[in-house]
């Protein structure tokens, strides 16, 4: 009894072979799909051919002279002769001869003929002599192996030299040197539609978004501007530090507004040849102009878009015939058009000033580090695809993550997971949290780093030191963890602190408090064993970098009051700690003298105070790193408790420079 329902219906499906009942299909054969060119394949095909060459191609004797070939044909030596173009070939006939040893049954075995070769001479005499000596011969014609001597005289010869010259054209290809597609725009274009990103997406950069808003409504909306007569902006700079997302709002505005996009990093446009640049923005306009409206995003536009007026070596470079022609596209299409050009960039600073005039990026907007508000709200969107435990407070983890981007707060969350699935875990946790901000600041732990006994005991008062000075310095940043487990490159211990609210500007009491706080370790130290040791050398650097500071750029010292002393070049936007890439010295040797000598008073005398502070409390510090060296690990609040408990936190006496 046969069916006609679905399930018993047969539909026979392409690509190969089936079987009769609905057994499984073979693999489509598709045996060059996947293949690849190789330096390996050149070497067995060269292989292939010199064993050919050895086993069929006859072996090649050496010649003669014709004279000697002669004489031999006389001596009845030779008995046949092969006649061709080339040469003359004589065979000798077949010997019976006796082997030596005792007597056999066949005692005659037949030894091999010998071949002579010469080169033919016009003598009409050779015929004649070989009918005389009665000696066969015959013409060889060698248009059989024509074709072989074709395959293996031509063809492939110039095939191994073509797969080498594709080799070679590939790997140029690969480096962005591929001649034949020089003027061809490596944009990724991503299309209407396909764009899943939205502004509820971005967070942490509200008035941002506020600004590409306009972007965005011109975009669907463009004639409530045209008819009132205004023009939107042909091209919006986002400029912000590293991982703030600026590549992430370029792609909200392209998902909401539902156009084309155009994305293309700065570096893409500059190859090895003069022109390709160029080429390139004209091949990349001309596409944008046939999709439009559509948005084209160039990242990272300080690659092309640095200044000309400090080009040292002058002439017109590849870099600077780039940004020329991107100079001229962006003059060249009509604000009406619905085509939109934004870029970003971390370095505003080198770019030469006819982008940023007005006609040309003449909107920047700024995407800056968020604030509390912005890193809860950014922790919120990333926290969504994970499973949280609801006792995680993600407002203790963004008071916690100050200063952090929204790539950093990213990273915070996916971390945190990894530590709750390796903890056998199947929540997320407020400690695996916490566990993730100490990772990415200090470190990973290393507790199978053995350190002796002597050593765990300096780290322990190194640490509390630095502890300790913290919470008896007014406005200092709370201490959250105290531990003596090594993390990172070199960190056999570290003091974590977190601030309670974002700072934007910094009194001069509190950057000696922070100076204060760095040297609290080597106080201990000195203090408690009566010698120095390396590791309080980070400590030293930061201190000393604040000072220099506060004198050649704060204006903080009582010769060069309210003057800046440096003319600083302008800093990437990155992390505040980062150093400055340009230093001009812009004073006189003397005045170097009393930056030293400053400095050095600066913090000679806050060491001082430090270590005054740490000999009245030396009790206390004892109690704290016993309990540290007991338990590796010191919580805020069991750190709070200690002092707390001992005694009250003492008033900071006064610091200033000048006292």
């Amino acid at each position: 009894m046969s069916s006609n329902g679905p399930e018993n219906s047969q539909k026979r499906k392409p690509g190969g072979p089936q079987f009769p009942f609905g057994g499984p299909r073979l693999p489509d054969f598709k045996p060059f799909k996947d293949w690849k060119f190789s330096l390996v394949y050149v070497l067995i095909l060269v292989a292939g051919m010199s064993l050919f060459n050895y086993v069929f191609m006859k072996k090649v004797n050496p010649t003669i002279d014709f004279s000697e070939f002669k004489a031999k044909i006389v001596s009845g030596e030779i008995k046949r002769v092969e006649l061709t173009d080339s040469y003359f070939t004589g065979y000798t006939a077949l010997k019976r001869e006796l082997p030596p040893g005792p007597r056999v049954k066949n005692p005659y075995t037949m030894s091999p003929e010998v071949i002579y070769r010469t080169v033919p001479i016009n003598d009409p005499e050779i015929i004649k002599l070989m009918d005389e000596k009665r000696v066969s011969y015959y013409a060889v014609s060698r248009e059989g192996n024509v074709i072989l001597n074709i395959i293996f005289s031509w063809v492939l010869p110039i095939g191994f030299f073509f797969l080498i010259w594709r080799f070679l054209l590939k790997r140029l290809g690969n480096m962005g040197g591929n001649v034949l597609s020089v003027g061809q725009n490596r944009a990724v274009i991503v299309a209407e539609g396909d764009i899943v990103t939205r502004f509820a997406d971005v967070a942490g950069v509200d008035e941002a978004k506020e600004e590409l808003i306009e972007v965005v409504d011109f975009l669907k909306n463009p004639k409530k501007y045209t008819d009132i007569g205004g023009k939107i902006p042909k091209g919006v700079l986002l400029v912000g530090p590293p991982g703030t997302g600026k590549t992430l709002l370029a792609r909200a505005v392209a998902g909401e507004a539902g156009v084309s996009f155009f994305r293309m990093s700065g570096a893409d446009f500059v190859e090895m040849f003069v022109g390709v640049g160029a080429a390139r923005v004209r091949d990349l306009f001309k596409q944008a102009r046939d999709k439009a409206p559509c948005i084209i995003f160039i990242d990272e536009l300080d690659a092309i878009g640095k200044s000309r007026i400090n080009n040292i070596a002058g002439g017109n470079d590849e870099r600077e015939q780039t940004l020329n022609q991107l100079l001229v596209e962006m003059d060249g299409f009509d604000a009406t058009s619905g085509l939109i050009i934004l870029a970003a960039t971390n370095r505003p600073d080198v770019l030469d000033p006819a982008l940023l005039r007005p006609g040309r990026f003449d909107r920047q907007v700024l995407v800056d580090r968020p604030d509390l508000k912005g890193r809860e709200a950014i922790l919120k969107i990333h926290a969504k695809a994970v499973k949280l435990n609801p006792q995680v407070d993600l407002d203790a983890i963004a008071r916690m993550t100050s200063g952090f981007v929204g790539a950093d707060l990213a990273n915070i969350v996916n971390e945190a997971a990894l530590l709750a699935v390796r903890g056998g875990r199947q929540l997320v946790s407020q400690k695996d949290f916490e566990e993730a901000i100490e990772k990415t600041v200090a470190g990973l732990q290393k507790k199978n780093r053995i350190i002796s006994k002597e050593e765990r005991r300096i780290v322990a008062f190194h640490e509390t030191g630095h502890a300790l000075i913290a919470a008896f310095t007014p406005g200092s940043d709370p201490v959250q963890k105290i531990s003596i487990v090594p993390r990172g490159f070199g960190a056999l211990g570290y003091t974590l602190q977190m601030p309670v609210e974002d700072r934007y500007l910094m009194t001069e009491d509190e950057l000696l408090g922070k100076i204060d706080v760095l040297l609290g370790g080597r106080a201990a130290e000195e203090l408690i064993f009566g010698k120095l040791s390396t590791g309080a050398a980070n400590d030293l650097t930061r201190a000393t970098d604040i000072a220099r500071r506060m004198i050649t750029d704060y204006g903080m010292s009582s010769r060069f009051k309210h003057v800046a002393l440096t003319q600083r070049g302008a800093n990437m936007l990155g992390s505040p700690q980062t150093p400055e890439p340009m230093l001009h010295r812009e004073y006189s040797e003397a005045t170097q003298q009393y930056i030293d000598e400053e400095i050095a008073h600066i913090v000679e005398k806050q060491y001082a105070s430090v270590k005054n502070i740490l000999t009245r409390n030396k009790l206390l510090l004892n109690t704290l790193a016993g309990l540290l060296l007991e338990k590796e690990t010191l919580d805020e609040k069991e750190f709070k408790d200690i002092v707390q408990s001992t005694q009250g936190i003492p008033e900071k006496e006064e610091r200033r420079i000048n006292a």
